[in-house]
């Protein structure tokens, strides 16, 4: 008996990587998988079923249920397609993994419209697209479930030519916040992870020990029983380590009798203000 019995995961971005070490985590723990890629480049472009099938053989292969989807998240269609695919196969659907994405790097000065817009629609609209329609079937099934959205420290601190990537992942952060809010009220819990792991997306960067395999089990937890709890937070994993994101601000400085400043009082007082 795995602590996933009974389950239905949906996972999408689950052919290769981080998804694919997810769809297989959940897969041992006893849960029923459909497995989410369109099977495209790291740039979003072409497509190959054969991405998914591969992932869900190896699922079976283990004693595991899972099906392939195929369908992209950029359409609220797409998004509705992608959930429908475990109702009609599985009767339900427990948990979401929203981990699908691409990459289409290119400094400020150079990015053309389409490079902004299309990872726009991947990272953020395609969290919100599946959500949404997962949410809703969560809500009626009336058990509660769970939701872990894929950010990045990209969104977080910032990095260099990947402002489309960056403002994707941040929005990210803000709809899981928000998400989770209101979503409370029917047992859905909303978090968000922030991973680095030798993947396609980001190898050149990380260490050869942080596998995609680490980051599962923080994910598995979130969505387990014993996460329950835990919403509206966001957790950064690095290989063996775990910790999580805070908002913080200074104490500030508040002027008196709520006068209005002048450009030379902040100037004057601006260390204390950061301070």
């Amino acid at each position: 008996m795995g602590i996933f019995d009974r389950k239905v995961v949906v996972i999408t971005g689950a052919g290769r990587g981080i998804g694919r070490a997810h769809a297989l985590a959940f897969a041992k723990e006893g849960a029923k998988i459909v497995v989410n890629d369109l099977g495209t480049e790291l740039d979003g472009s072409g497509s190959s079923s054969a991405v998914a099938d591969t992932v869900v053989n190896e699922i079976k292969a283990g004693g595991g249920e899972a099906i392939a989807n195929y369908d992209s998240v950029v359409t609220m269609s797409g998004g509705q397609s992608i959930i429908n695919t475990a109702l009609e196969k599985f009767g339900r659907i427990d948990i979401l993994i929203n981990n699908a994405g691409i990459l289409r790097d290119k400094t400020l000065l150079k990015m053309d419209e389409s490079m902004w817009d299309t990872i726009i629609a991947v990272h953020l609209k395609g969290t919100f697209s599946c959500t949404q329609a997962a949410a809703l079937e969560m809500r009626n099934q009336g058990n509660g479930g769970s939701i872990i959205n894929t950010t990045s420290i990209t969104g977080v601190l910032g990095n260099f030519g990947q402002a489309n990537y960056g403002a994707a992942k941040a929005g990210v952060i803000g709809f899981t916040k928000i998400a989770a809010i209101e979503l409370e009220r029917y047992g859905i819990n909303v978090n968000a992870i922030a991973p680095a792991a030798v993947t396609r997306m980001i190898s050149p960067i990380v260490s050869e020990e942080m596998i995609p395999e680490c980051i599962s089990p923080l994910v598995l937890f979130l969505a387990s029983d014993k996460g329950r709890s835990i919403t509206g937070k966001v957790f950064g994993i690095h290989g063996s380590k775990i910790f999580e994101y805070k908002v913080s601000y200074t104490e500030g400085i508040e002027k008196e009798n709520h006068k209005l400043w002048t450009i030379d009082e902040i100037a004057e007082n601006f260390d204390q203000i950061g301070a």
